[in-house]
């Protein structure tokens, strides 16, 4: 008898919660998959002091960041590290969110934020030889800080060539970015070509009539972004084409 008491408590009480929590979670899921993050946001907001899935952690998190929140994403972001150290990913999108945080506050608040941000990112490379992103991200802070705040191009061209032993076109393109910023634009220009060639992608055309354009080269620029059209079909090449033309 006490048993079956227990077992009817168990019912009234808790499997409805359960219930709901599993509804909410398919919900929210749902709402992300449709990229309605304000209101996966909705959905997950409420439930987020309770025992949450990491899964949902991290979509709550996603969401955020998404929505621009970046102290709230930083927030979930720091709950999925605690719960699992060794995870590179979530590694690499609290840096994310701490590098993106940087964008919105005064310098001197932003390089705490930047350092914090490559710690991250570092411990992301870290714990995956594979992860490509958080190499780019690297790259990225090694080449747009100063010197004497740790910038080094040293250092981006070596994670530029281990991204170059993963992916070649994110290799080429990486080295790409590392020259132009070091003003080599011949060296920049070889290794945006060879990832256009190599890979062949939207950003590959992109990224070198970019180049052009920026070098005033506009004859060339035309030319890449109509290889591109040819190539994938792709209208937004059509558009930049028409802006260019006026």
């Amino acid at each position: 008898m006490k048993h079956f008491f227990l077992m009817v408590i168990f019912v009234c009480f808790f499997l409805p919660q359960v219930v709901w929590s599993q509804l909410d979670l398919s919900t929210a899921e749902m709402y992300f998959q449709q990229e309605a993050y304000t209101e996966v946001i909705k959905v997950l907001e409420p439930l987020k002091d309770q025992d949450l899935d990491v899964s949902a952690i991290e979509m709550l998190g996603d969401a955020y960041s998404y929505t621009l929140a970046w102290d709230r994403s930083i927030k979930e972001y720091n709950k999925l590290v605690g719960l699992h150290p060794d995870s590179a990913n979530y590694h690499y999108k609290l840096g994310g969110a701490l590098a993106m945080k940087a964008l919105t506050v005064n310098k001197l608040l932003a390089l705490p934020l930047v350092f914090e941000a490559k710690d991250e990112f570092l411990k992301a490379s870290a714990l995956d030889t594979n992860h490509i992103n958080s190499r780019w991200a690297l790259v990225k802070i090694y080449m747009e800080l100063p010197g004497i705040l740790g910038g080094s191009k040293t250092k981006a061209l070596q994670f530029a060539e281990e991204l170059e032993a993963l992916s070649n076109v994110d290799g080429y393109l990486c080295k790409g970015y590392i020259y132009e910023l070091d003003k080599d634009y011949e060296q920049a220009e070889l290794y945006y070509k060879r990832a256009v060639e190599v890979g062949g992608s939207k950003l590959c055309y992109t990224s070198l009539s970019e180049f052009y354009l920026k070098q005033n080269e506009t004859d060339k620029a035309i030319r890449v972004l109509k290889a591109g059209y040819n190539q994938l079909q792709d209208e937004e090449f059509q558009q930049k084409l028409a802006e260019i033309s006026q």
